[in-house]
């Protein structure tokens, strides 16, 4: 007659399971202290997943025979998922009764890098792969090394993985999103494309292949990618987020706002979404719904200094000083060394007609940013050969400079005043003119001209080069000293028919080479612009030119800044040219103002200047109020 553990065997064999099960217990019940048998039954119950039941069969054996390897990697098996540290020390025990266990060393690495003890599990696959070099095993090796920091080891990990073989998906994406999270996005792009032939239908692996493309700036495939992870999984948060940002980046701010509100509807907790939001609606001059979004984000992240910086630009676009005011100062109370914050809090006192106070904060941020600067390299031409004439006249004034160095000379207020007393009818004038256009000869005191002159000359504010030949000093350049904000108060007190309530939105000097060509032709994003000369009459070789060119038109309604303040002029000298627009010509002379309209198109004259570094041109750029139709 057959042995009952034969036939007990071939019925396992056969896949009859229950009745396999039943010879077992009938062999335990006549010998309780047979471990074998009781090994195989537990092996048929874990099968059939009645695991509380093979764990107790397990366990039984264990008692019996505590050394027994093959039923302590059964009962590893059963406790993986619930009792890590117990299976742990099974798969130990089996090597260390059979150091050559392969598969006992393999399932420690998986284990102890499930408990985060990612350096000893890749000892652990080190001993697996030396007794059997498995496409797992290389592959689980490169997983802990990458926890650890290796991302290098890690793809080498994974490339030994795939030489065994190629189609092994897990190292493939493996190898793609190690290589994106070391940032070397083109190996990274062509290694999720080689996993997405293999397996198009894994949602994570689109999504990560936009992040690549987003890296790269390539947006639109970016966004494809984005869309093709969507339509895998339509809840995928990061994948609309994404978007949002792809599509803000392209200034598609209604898609944008869409994207990012499906974001925020799948993860209400994300503080960034939120922010991207906010930006879209404000691009989109929904104000208070952007508003409702920085808020929102600011709920959740209340010491992000950039979301309070973000919150402040859009509370100014609606002209809501003070609260702006306030979330600028937050800002910069948790970031004092961001310098476009405190640019930003500095434009910001300067609109609200605080000057003094804008351009000393102003004057901060020049001081900071020199501390911060990289000696310039690859400057034009005309920038390194006005700065070393600089140089030669400070050394002349008994100052010596090194290139590079920062400084600034004199540009204090004045006690007699800046304004020349003498032109109180330019408010008059203002009024009656059509295009409004004045000129004011004598602008500044005799005092205030040589102060602001040798200001210019002695102060290394200069610090943008523009392609036509000329420099520009900007306020957070330095270009922002205490006689300057006096004439702007001065200017505002004298002249309210003109001014207003109109705050500084922007201020600047420009310094021009003897004979490249000036500014284009352009309007200012601006209610009122205010253009002086300050150097001398003697070094214009022609008194009809070198002043400004005003046309008597504006741009159309529906012209926004970037299209009215192109490099590429065609549209706009096309535009003049349909609407019979003149030119109003007004000749260099020194200290003369032009107050004009800034929605008018204008341009610099043709410049003929003497040679020599205080014979450069100098005009003085001040910008008041908001554009007349601008929406904000």
């Amino acid at each position: 007659m057959q042995p009952v553990s034969e036939r007990a065997r071939q019925l396992y064999q056969q896949g009859r399971l229950a009745e396999a099960e039943t010879l077992y217990r009938q062999m335990l019940a006549a010998a309780p202290g047979d471990t074998k048998a009781g090994y195989l039954l537990a092996v048929l119950l874990y099968q059939q997943e009645k695991g509380a039941q093979a764990l107790a069969c397990i366990n039984e054996v264990l008692t019996r025979n505590p050394a027994f390897p093959e039923a302590l990697m059964l009962r590893g098996a059963i406790l993986h998922q619930n009792d890590p540290q117990q299976a742990l020390k099974d798969f130990h025990s089996v090597t260390a009764l059979r150091p050559g266990h392969g598969e006992a060393w393999y399932n420690q690495g998986v284990l102890l890098a499930q408990l985060g003890r990612n350096a000893d599990a890749v000892i652990a696959f080190d001993r697996a792969l030396a007794i059997n070099p498995t496409p797992a095993a290389w592959n689980n090796r490169g997983t802990a090394l990458l926890a650890v920091g290796g991302g290098d080891d890690a793809l080498a990990s994974f490339a030994r993985a795939l030489a065994l073989n190629p189609d092994f998906t897990d190292a493939l994406y493996n190898r793609a999103t190690t290589l994106l999270q070391l940032q070397r996005q083109q190996e990274a792009l062509a290694a999720f494309d080689s996993f997405l032939k293999h397996a198009p239908e894994i949602f994570a692996a689109w999504h990560n292949r936009g992040v690549v493309l987003q890296a790269l700036g390539r947006q639109d495939e970016a966004l494809e990618s984005y869309r093709r992870a969507l339509a895998l999984r339509s809840d995928y948060a990061p994948a609309w987020k994404n978007s949002g940002l792809v599509l803000k980046a392209l200034e598609r701010y209604a898609e944008a706002a869409e994207a990012f509100g499906r974001a925020a509807a799948l993860s209400p907790a994300d503080a960034e979404v939120w922010s991207g939001q906010g930006q879209a609606l404000a691009n989109l001059k929904r104000y208070d719904d952007a508003i409702g979004c920085c808020e929102k984000a600011l709920a959740l992240t209340p010491d992000d200094a950039q979301l309070w910086f973000q919150y402040a630009t859009i509370l100014r676009a609606i002209q809501r000083f003070d609260a702006a005011l306030a979330a600028q100062e937050k800002s910069l109370a948790l970031a004092p060394d961001n310098l476009p914050a405190l640019a930003a809090k500095a434009a910001l006192l300067c609109e609200m007609n605080r000057i003094a106070e804008g351009l000393a904060d102003y004057q901060r941020c020049a001081a900071l940013s020199h501390d911060k600067a990289q000696p310039a390299t690859g400057e034009p031409p005309h920038r390194m050969r006005h700065d070393a004439e600089q140089r030669a006249w400070l050394q002349s004034e008994g100052v010596t400079l090194a290139p590079g160095d920062y400084r600034l000379m004199g540009g204090a207020r004045l006690a007699s005043g800046a304004l020349n007393p003498a032109n109180r009818e330019a408010g008059a004038q203002w009024q009656a003119s059509d295009p409004q256009i004045v000129v004011i000869d004598d602008l500044l005191t005799d005092a205030a001209l040589a102060a602001l002159r040798r200001f210019c000359w002695g102060s290394t504010v200069w610090q943008k080069a523009y392609p036509n030949g000329y420099l520009g000093a900007l306020p957070e350049h330095g270009f922002a000293c205490p006689l300057l904000a006096q004439i702007v108060d001065e200017l505002r007190g004298a002249h309210p028919a003109i001014f207003g309530s109109h705050g500084l939105i922007r201020m600047w000097g420009f310094k021009y080479d003897s004979s490249l060509r000036g500014i284009r032709l352009h309007a200012d994003q601006a209610a009122v612009n205010v253009n002086f000369w300050i150097t001398p009459d003697s070094a214009n070789r022609n008194p009809r030119n070198g002043g400004l060119v005003v046309w008597d038109k504006t741009p159309p309604p529906d012209w926004d800044f970037r299209r009215y303040n192109s490099d590429d002029e065609k549209p706009a000298r096309e535009f003049l040219a349909r609407a019979g627009a003149r030119p109003v010509v007004i000749p260099y002379r020194a200290n003369r103002a032009v107050i004009f309209d800034s929605d008018l198109f204008h341009e610099t004259d043709t410049i003929e200047f003497e040679e020599g570094y205080l014979n450069r041109r100098i005009n003085v750029t001040m910008l008041f109020g908001r554009r007349t139709f601008d929406a904000s």
